[in-house]
This record gives C-alpha cells, structure tokens and sequence, in this order.
C-alpha cells in the first residue's frame, strides 16, 4: 500500500520574486493516498500543520544573473539556512531549484520517494480573484478565469499564473489550489462595495471594491476570536493590517463587512510609497498642469507617493526615529497616517454600531510599532479603549502575540502575527476535501 501524501506546498509569486514553504500534515497517517488523507483531516477539524520548510527565491529573471535563494528545511527541526545562487530566468527555473532543494532537504512519503510524489496539494497565493467567490482547484478553465482578470492586477497576477502554470508541470499529480486576498472580502454588502459611477460603466469594466489582504484577514479573524474567547461567528473586530502595504477590515461576525482597499490596492490608508484616499480630481489636475501621462500619474501615486513622498523613506523605523528627534517632515507623515487610521476607525465603529471585541494590529507596522499604536489607540474610552497599557505594549513586537489593552478596557487591543501560508495550506486542504467528497 503506498504511504500517503502528507505534504501541503505553498507558493507565492511576486514579479521577480517567489517565497515557498511546506507544512506537514501530522494527521496524514491513515490512509492511502490524496483523497483518503483530505478525507480524515475534514473529519478531525481544522487540521495540524508543521512548518518543515522555507525559503525565498529573488532576482528571478534578472539579466545580471544575480539570483538568489535562500531557504531552511528539516522534518525533525530547522536546518541552518542555505543560500543557492544560479541564475533564475523565469518563474520555472526558480521552481526547477526549489523543488530540487526540498527534494533533497525532505525527501518524499515513507523516506525514500521523491518529493514529488509526497506533496498533497499545492496552494497558490493569488492576488485578484475576480468574479471567483472562493479559493477553487486549478484546472484549465479556472486558470483561464484568472488571466482574462489580470488586467485588474497587472502587477501581481501575471506572476502568479507563470507559477501555476510551471507548478502544475512540475506536480502534475497533486491538486493546485488557488487562493485569493480578494476572497474574504466577498461578504461586503452592495452599499460598502459600489462606487458612485454611472452603474453600465461599472458593470461593463467590473469597477467596483474588491479589497485586499484577505487571506490575511481570514487568517488574523481565527486568531483574535480565539483570544477573546469566541466563535468567529459571534465575533466583532477591526483589524488593521499595517505595513508597506496598509489597509483596514471591519469584521461582523467573523465577515468582511467594509475595507479600505478598494478596486485596487491604492485605495484607502496611507502606505509605504501609496498615497491611499485622495481627491480624484488631482489625477487630471497633474496630467493637465505637468503634462504626465496615465503610466507617470499611477507611478507617482504607486510609488512615489506615502510615507516615501512625505519623509523620503518607507521604512517607517526610520521615521520614528527621526520624528523623536524633532524632523518636522516625519512627524507630519506619522501624523497624516495616524489620523487615516483613526478616520477608518471611526468608520467601522460605526458600522459594528459600537460593539467592538478587539482592535487587532498586525503585519511589519502592526506588530513592530509600539509608537503607532499608542497614537492611535489616543482619547478612545469613548469606544471601549482606555488606551494602552505601556509595559504591554512595549514589551509586545514582531512574532509574538498578546494583549496591550489598559485595564478597565471594555474591548481588547491585541498584537497578532499573521500566518498567510498557514492559511493558504488551510484552505488548499478544504478545497481539496470538498473536490474528494
């Protein structure tokens, strides 16, 4: 009888960029095979995962040959981390290297196979879903739904689907799931989602708000219901997902009901280099007054914009500290997106009609930014947060979860790492469950 499948791959395509890391599944001892494991891990719950591997791959594609990947495996414990410089010139390549890399590092169901054939499925990080409601296996025609979007996210799509599609060559024999950040956004109602457009434009160019982050959303939702001490369902939260990337979520009994995200990832917080929310009436005043076209106008507002535009940095590290020591141009950029926060607070507030369990911070500002979140969590006892209790607070950074909340709080502030490939291989087992049922 052949040992059964018992690892979930997870892959995640940036434009020249691919992070992977494999979970084994602890329940995969009974049965014989994809369908029998999927089967028994639906019938124990959420299932168990170990992270064995990781790694990022980066540079892929670069002319110079400057590629890199760096990763760590081992089944009984963390190897030390390896560093492989080849040249990688497309997605493939990169793959070819990782799947020999874990080959060698893991090697396959009962010791001896190849890693191949041990692979119980294979999740994708895919940015846009579209119209998808839900994470789906990949098979030709669902592969084609994701192209005929990515016009929608042209920065983020394209380099997914030449992932799937060298992945699905290398493990021809494992089901592929896709997994998408727009997905837990899907609950939002018509009001939260519709832009003020002429409504034949909307529908002829899918125009409205999709949002992002989603799969970490999913993910954080789990967690912070599990540390209040309640069902999803029967939870309420404002989660904030601060980083390069920044956005906000209002979540109504564990569902995405409003976020600040909107048709594309520009929309809402102030971000990294992003300008988030601003009048749209500067876009034709720029291409009108300095002559920039279409492309230039969404570089500077992409790119040139956030943090990077008002203090000449996105590391926002290095913001604070030069904030503390009295650059005025810092302390305007803090303020400017902490009062964006705030502003959506106020918002959600709204919408959760006041019950609120736990704000929840998260991702690299999230988690690191002590400062931050003592600004914004400022003057809120009118909202069930009086403040913030400072050892707490500063004692609490990156990886490690915990409460800041100072006492007579009637909502937590909770600091949680999130895990998007924990989530990614999560739903790729659901999926694959539900394929076999």
């Amino acid at each position: 009888m052949a040992a059964p499948r018992s690892k979930v791959l997870v892959l995640n395509a940036g434009s020249s960029s691919l992070k992977f890391k494999v979970f084994q599944w602890l329940g995969a001892g009974a049965g014989a095979g994809a369908s029998a494991a999927a089967a028994s891990a639906a019938a124990s719950g959420v299932p168990e995962l170990q992270p064995v591997a990781a790694g990022l791959c980066e540079r892929i594609g670069d002319p110079a040959g400057g590629a890199v990947m760096r990763a760590s495996a081992g089944p009984a414990g963390w190897r030390k981390g390896e560093r492989i410089e080849q040249p990688m010139p497309d997605h493939g390549a990169a793959l070819r290297l990782v799947a020999s890399f874990l080959a060698g590092s893991l090697g396959g169901a009962g010791g001896g196979s190849p890693f191949q054939q041990d692979v119980l499925a294979v999740g994708h990080r895919v940015v846009h879903g579209g119209g998808i409601a839900h994470s789906v296996l990949i098979d030709d025609a669902a592969r084609d739904s994701l192209e005929e979007v990515s016009h929608l996210a042209p920065l983020h799509n394209p380099p997914s689907l030449h992932c799937i599609d060298a992945a699905r060559r290398l493990f021809p024999d494992a089901p592929h799931v896709a997994c998408f950040d727009t997905t837990f956004h899907k609950t939002m109602p018509p009001d939260a989602y519709t832009y003020a457009l002429p409504a034949d434009l909307c529908r002829e160019h899918s125009i409205r708000k999709y949002g992002f982050h989603g799969i970490s959303y999913a993910y954080l939702t789990r967690e912070a219901a599990r540390m209040v001490g309640k069902p999803p369902e029967e939870t309420n939260l404002i989660i904030c997902h601060l980083g390069a990337g920044s956005s906000m979520c209002a979540v109504q009994g564990g569902r995405s009901v409003d976020t600040s995200m909107g048709f594309t990832p520009l929309e809402g917080l102030v971000m990294g280099s992003r300008c988030g929310d601003i009048d749209p009436a500067i876009v034709p005043f720029l291409m009108k007054m300095r002559g920039l076209g279409a492309d230039e106008v969404d570089t500077l507002m992409n790119r040139k914009s956030g943090f990077l535009g008002m203090a000449g940095s996105i590391d926002v590290r290095n913001i604070e500290d030069c904030a503390l020591a009295g650059d005025e141009a810092c302390q305007l950029a803090l303020a400017v997106f902490v009062r964006r926060v705030r502003k959506y607070l106020g918002a959600y507030l709204v919408h959760l009609g006041g019950r609120l369990d736990a704000l929840v911070f998260s991702a690299g500002i999230g988690e690191n930014g002590s400062m931050l979140r003592d600004m914004i969590c400022a003057d809120l006892a009118w909202a069930g947060i009086a403040g913030l209790d400072r050892a707490a607070n500063d004692a609490t950074i990156r990886g490690k979860a915990g409460e800041v909340q100072a006492a007579g709080s009637r909502a937590k502030v909770l600091v949680v790492p999130t895990d998007e490939q924990l989530e990614i291989a999560l739903e790729a087992l659901q999926v694959v469950q539900a394929a076999v049922d």
